[in-house]
């Protein structure tokens, strides 16, 4: 984590540098609110990443004489199918013309886009992995 601690602060002195010039020179609102929420972003992804580093040391990943078998175990459990994705899918685009044609059209998106979410959470709920 501190070679990403590092690159993430000076990516975010980029943007401290770019956005002190760019109040500077061109005084103009929305672009200096987009610099210094972008210098604050990365700040806090790199606060993150050296916090990180300080309290759990290196990852194997981040020692050159680390083994392949130090980060190893088991991942998770990848449902095999499921039909509650193309669901919520199809409710967000629901969702998204009944913003155009109607308060009707927006609620039955609503309410699809709702059960997928649903089913997606809960549909392996009871397993005991």
């Amino acid at each position: 984590m501190k070679s990403e601690a590092y690159l993430f602060a000076g990516v975010a002195a980029f943007f401290l540098l770019t956005d002190a010039v760019y109040i500077w020179f061109a005084r103009e609102p929305a672009g200096i609110a987009a610099l210094t929420v972008s210098f604050g972003m990365s700040a806090v992804i790199a606060f993150f990443c050296a916090v990180n580093y300080r309290r759990k040391g290196q990852r194997p990943e981040d020692r050159p004489d680390s083994e392949i078998h130090e980060r190893s175990g088991p991942l998770d459990f990848f449902p095999p199918h499921s039909g509650y994705p193309p669901m919520t899918g199809f409710g967000v685009a629901l969702l998204a013309v009944g913003v155009v044609y109607g308060l009707w059209l927006f609620l039955i998106g609503f309410g699809i886009t709702m059960a997928g979410i649903f089913g997606m959470v809960f549909q392996f709920a009871g397993r005991d992995d």
